[in-house]
């Protein structure tokens, strides 16, 4: 496989898991009742966006990714 779909590849499941988090952090606002606190799900999204970033600028500094430098 290519480092670059396998890096996209990476990118996108973490994204998803991140919104799975937010939408359990909601449901268990909305729902009000649960042995997990809200908090829980709140902290893994932030760590997570935080490996994304992270993962995003590692990349560009490798040169996995180049960013654009004409974006119209």
């Amino acid at each position: 496989m290519n480092t670059l779909l396998v890096f996209k590849l990476v990118l996108v499941l973490l994204l998803l898991f991140i919104l799975f988090n937010l939408a359990r952090a909601l449901f268990i606002m909305v729902k009000g009742e649960s042995k997990v606190p809200m908090s829980q799900y709140l902290g893994r999204r932030v760590i997570f966006s935080v490996l994304v970033v992270v993962m995003l600028l590692l990349a560009m500094a490798t040169g996995v990714i180049t960013p654009n430098i004409r974006p119209y």
